[in-house]
Formats: structure tokens, sequence, C-alpha cells
């Protein structure tokens, strides 16, 4: 069966090479190409039932940050940060041609998002912000700072699943084991030992840390660019980053925003989700 994606690499502003998968769409397609920016500890496979099927009308570009996945780890941890990653995303986007896309983000990759349109909103058609938003909960942060970084190895992957289970059973209070094991397989690889370990580099950790780099201390300016702009926002229902009352507001300042709440699931929704699929398939069918 032939592939859905080819695994294409581009070089970034410091020569690292970085990694993304390249999901084609239909020949002749015309629409504007959606960009899935991943979470911090994150890669491209997070996103692989939704590409696969974003890729039926149009084509899907999911770049892998640098130290994730496929992509070089930096020689200077201090580049894991928002800034450098917008500057890797923007030659991605020049060596591609690319001058106008819908952005889909998780997380960090929503943070990037807004930071992209406080430069220049005139390259969403759309955007699609997955449970993060311009003021984001401090027992959240926290939380993601509590394990970001602690790296660990396991035998098997009933073992990395069950390690899934531990660090985030409360944000997927429902998941059944199948679930959990899908989780443990998006998260991790087989390293060289033969061992399972998490497929990034544990120096993101580093600048993650810092104050004011996990996120901007004020990013409403950021979305509020965005406000010409159809706009899907997922949160989960459980979330404890994006509470439900910055949700609200952002709902409120935010011209054409389409809120859908994913119940019993809070950081960070998959994106399988129905209420969410039903959201972003309706963004998609509005915008070129």
């Amino acid at each position: 069966m032939e592939s859905l994606y080819q695994h294409r690499y581009w070089t970034a502003p410091d020569g690292l090479k970085l990694h993304y998968r390249d999901y084609a769409g239909p020949e002749g397609a015309t629409k504007a190409p959606v960009l899935c920016l991943h979470g911090l500890t994150r890669n491209s496979r997070d996103f692989a039932p939704l590409a696969a099927q974003i890729a039926d009308t149009r084509r899907v570009i999911v770049p892998e940050m640098r130290g994730r996945g496929l992509s070089e780890y930096a020689k200077d941890t201090a580049s894991y940060n928002p800034l450098v990653y917008i500057a890797d995303v923007k030659a991605l986007l020049e060596d591609q041609g690319i001058t106008r896309f819908v952005s889909i983000g998780t997380s960090m990759g929503g943070l990037m998002t807004m930071l992209m349109a406080a430069q220049d909103a005139s390259l969403f058609s759309g955007v699609v912000l997955n449970d993060i938003g311009p003021q984001l909960d401090p027992d959240g942060l926290s939380r993601i700072g509590g394990y970001v970084g602690q790296g660990g190895s396991f035998p098997s992957w009933m073992h990395a699943a069950r390690a899934q289970k531990s660090v985030h059973h409360a944000a997927f209070p429902d998941y059944s084991l199948d679930q959990w094991l899908e989780m443990a397989k998006r998260t991790l690889i087989v390293g060289q030992n033969g061992r399972l370990t998490y497929d990034y580099d544990m120096g993101i950790a580093e600048p993650f840390k810092q104050p004011g780099n996990a996120a901007p201390p004020d990013l409403w300016p950021a979305f509020e660019a965005l406000k010409d702009v159809p706009t899907v926002l997922v949160r989960g229902g459980l979330s404890d980053l994006l509470s439900e009352e910055i949700a609200g507001k952002m709902a409120q300042v935010h011209g054409d925003l389409t809120l859908a709440t994913v119940p019993r699931v809070g950081h960070a929704p998959m994106l399988d989700e129905a209420e969410a699929t039903t959201a972003i398939n309706a963004l998609l069918e509005r915008v070129q």
C-alpha cells in the first residue's frame, strides 16, 4: 500500500536538518494547504489520523520542531524556544513557496500560531487552536514542567503505556489500554539499546523552565491579531491549562471563533474526538 505521506527535510536558518511529513493531497488541489504544529514534547505522529483525513481535499504538512522526531537536535538548547521554532517554520514555508495556509496548532503549536499572527496575520486563511490561548493557567504549566525532560526508558510497550497513564490519567480518565498503547507509540521510539525512549531531546526542558519562555507574558495582542481569521478553539473540558473563563473571553474578543469543547478530556485533545473533527471539518469547508 502506498504511503499517505512522504518524509521530507528542510534546513533551518542555523543549518539544522529538520523533518516534515508531506501529505500531497489530491492532484491539482488549489485550496490552501494545512500546516499542523505539534506540542512541546510531541512529534508528527500526533496528527496522523487527522492529516490522513484532511489530505482527501488538501495538502497537509506536519513539521517536527528541532529536537523532536526525525529532526536534528540543537547544539544549543537555548534555541528551543517559540521564536526560533517560528523562524524554522518560516524557512520551510519559503522553501515550499507557501504564502497562505491553515494552521492547526496543539498547545505550543498554537502559541507559535498566535506569535506568527502578531507578525503577519495575512498568512492564515484559517486557524485551529488546540487547548491553548493567550492566558494560561499556572497549574497546568507547572504540571507540564514536572514531567518534561525527565526521560526514562522502558522494556516493552506495555510498560511505556502504563507510564503514560501514570502521568496523563487525569487528562484522559476514560482511556482504554489500547488508547494508552497508542499514545505510547506516538510519544516513544525504540532506542539503540532496544529499550523504549521518549522521542525528543531532553534539553528542551532547560529553556521551558526559564521565566517567560513557556508562554510569553501577554499574548492577548497576538491572539487579537487573528480577529479577522476564521478560527476554531478546541478545549478539553478537563483542561488545566486553558480555563473555561479564558476560552469564553477569547470567543468574546474574536470576530469569528467557534468554540468546540471535548468532554472528559484534559490537555490536550488528540483531535480525533467527534467534537473536534466536526468543528475542524466545518472550518475547512469554509476557507479556501
